[in-house]
């Protein structure tokens, strides 16, 4: 099946997913963490995209960002990989790729799915058991969506500054969203179009956004099988 083409709307967030070749690990020390968000903000700014959220595990990671052209987001992967890819190689002493192909990404839809998609993002940890709770994950936008950190990778979205009016206070609020668990199907939603490259929101919205890309936004419904088996 081929297939679509990249999904990229200036203006309109988007999740994105990037894993390790095989899913093996692409990070291996603090220093490689710490090496990707250097590279990764560098990319961001010089591609103007703005990143509202992250998590960066073992053999992943997961990104929020909005970008203001309709390649922002390709040009910064392809850089933040480039570099990031040759440093890890040269610590390591290892040839070869990295990443697992192109990243996976979907458009979000900002109205109702934006800050569920940034917690979907900063429980990633608590989900794969690495810590109780997300606040206790270094890597993760948490420690500024959630504890109000200063860094200098994050541009808070305007959705998330509309809780409240000051850093603390939104902080606060943010922080009760993760009282209550994001329910199952909506968790398979997000990796459904993440993976798939569709569109995560509304039917109005999934039918504004085929307008503007001129292309499928949503699943393929299975067609009914054949009467009498297949010949």
């Amino acid at each position: 099946m081929a297939r679509l083409p990249r999904l990229c709307l200036p203006g309109i967030p988007q999740h994105i997913i990037q894993r390790g070749s095989n899913r093996q690990a692409c990070f291996a020390s603090e220093e490689d963490f710490a090496a990707y968000a250097y590279w990764l903000e560098e990319s961001a700014r010089k591609n103007k995209v703005a990143i509202h959220a992250w998590v960066f595990m073992t053999n992943h990671v997961h990104l929020l960002v909005t970008p203001t052209t309709f390649d922002g987001v390709s040009r910064m992967m392809q850089a933040v990989g480039r570099y990031y890819v040759r440093y890890f190689n040269h610590t390591y002493r290892r040839t070869g790729t990295l990443w697992e192909g192109r990243f996976k990404s979907c458009v979000i839809d900002t109205d109702n799915y934006l800050l569920i998609c940034q917690r979907y993002i900063e429980l990633n940890p608590v989900r794969a058991g690495m810590v109780a709770s997300p606040e206790e994950y270094a890597w993760s936008s948490y420690q500024a969506n959630g504890l109000g950190k200063a860094v200098r990778l994050w541009t808070p979205h305007w959705v998330y500054e509309q809780q409240a009016v000051t850093v603390e206070a939104r902080a606060k609020a943010y922080r009760t969203l993760f009282n209550t668990h994001i329910d199952t199907a909506v968790l398979n939603e997000i990796r459904e179009a993440s993976n798939k490259g569709l569109a995560l929101g509304s039917e109005r919205f999934k039918q504004e956004v085929e307008e503007l890309s001129g292309r499928r936004v949503t699943a393929m419904k299975r067609g009914p099988k054949p009467k009498g088996g297949v010949k």
